[in-house]
């Protein structure tokens, strides 16, 4: 009988923690000198490590004459984190920027919420322990690919993407059914061991990298190859916190900025920072040499995200049409030069 997943990856002790902190109760309006940040797993959130590790909010925040208190919570997938944002139990949420385009239509002319930030250019890979599933086209009733959250993730629209380049955007959506929202450890670890009905993941690094450690796991589709390179997480907030907090809302940017350019410098202090806040264990030399990859950008700057935003728009998934990325971003006193 096989196992499910979630208790096959507590079993092998890679499940996932998900740390809910002050999302346990319903939360009230911030003032200014608080800010509640939800993040996922994997090194797309490094900035956030580093922001966290150095205490840059904090030291930013001194700066703009005030002292503010950091809480932090850990939660996977897009329609969980859109959920906290919009129920007001977190400020700046990080997701794909799928959720953020979702959240974004959704909100449109109301609570508006937009982009901050980029957390930084990565391929996704879509992976797959099955050997007959070469490209997209050969993914059948056979086969059930982890995704964190179904549908709405940006590895669920990114499948969706690549669909709708094989079969047309009527058929966009064709492969949704052979998805299951399952966190990005769990799913690595379930198909790892094998004995589930899982044997594909659309991840990110370093779960992908761990994964491809195994021989019997190869590569079906890499997001680049899809979009070119491109800034596949983001950081984003409500109009409403960004107009009430302005001190707190730019010390966030600026300390972002920091630990961008801290992390893009010094790959060796990045990975051990990523080892130190997250407790991941992994290779400290290995992590080194994955994040030192030419194809990783640390940088708050979007890159090809209106491909998607055309895309989502194009085959009815949003409402609203982006005339370009910068509907989508928030413009502050640096504004972003990006795509």
């Amino acid at each position: 009988m096989r196992k499910s997943i979630s208790r096959l990856a507590a079993s092998i002790g890679l499940g996932a923690s998900l740390v809910v902190g002050s999302l346990a109760a319903p939360a009230v309006a911030q003032a200014e000198g608080k800010i509640r940040i939800a993040e996922q797993f994997g090194i797309v959130y490094l900035l956030l490590n580093v922001v966290r590790d150095q205490q840059l909010i904090e030291k930013h925040g001194k700066a703009e004459g005030i002292d503010i208190e950091v809480d932090w919570a850990q939660l996977s997938g897009g329609a969980a984190i859109n959920d906290a944002l919009l129920s007001g139990s977190v400020d700046i949420a990080g997701a794909g920027v799928g959720p953020l385009l979702t959240v974004w239509d959704r909100t449109y002319g109301r609570q508006n919420v937009k982009a901050v930030a980029s957390l930084g250019n990565f391929p996704y890979y879509l992976v797959s322990s099955n050997p007959n599933v070469k490209t997209i086209a050969d993914i059948s009733d056979k086969d059930r690919i982890a995704v964190p959250a179904v549908g709405v993730s940006v590895q669920s629209r990114f499948l969706q993407y690549a669909a709708a380049q094989q079969w047309g955007d009527k058929a966009y959506n064709r492969l949704d059914k052979y998805t299951l929202a399952v966190p990005h450890p769990d799913a690595t670890a379930a198909l790892l061991a094998g004995g589930t009905e899982l044997n594909g993941h659309f991840s990110n690094p370093p779960f992908q990298d761990q994964a491809l450690a195994n021989k019997d796991v190869h590569v079906v589709l890499n997001s680049y190859d899809l979009l070119g390179p491109n800034s596949p997480t983001l950081l984003f907030a409500t109009e409403k916190f960004r107009k009430d907090n302005p001190k707190t809302y730019k010390a966030f940017i600026d300390a972002l900025a920091e630990a961008a350019d801290f992390a893009q410098k010094d790959k060796a202090a990045a990975a051990d920072t990523y080892i130190r806040v997250t407790k991941a264990k992994i290779d400290r030399e290995a992590l080194i040499k994955l994040i030192d990859n030419p194809q990783y950008e640390f940088t708050v700057t979007p890159k090809n995200t209106y491909k998607l935003a055309d895309f989502l728009y194009r085959v009815g998934a949003i409402k609203h049409k982006p005339e370009s990325w910068k509907d989508y971003f928030f413009q502050d006193e640096r504004p972003l030069q990006g795509s």
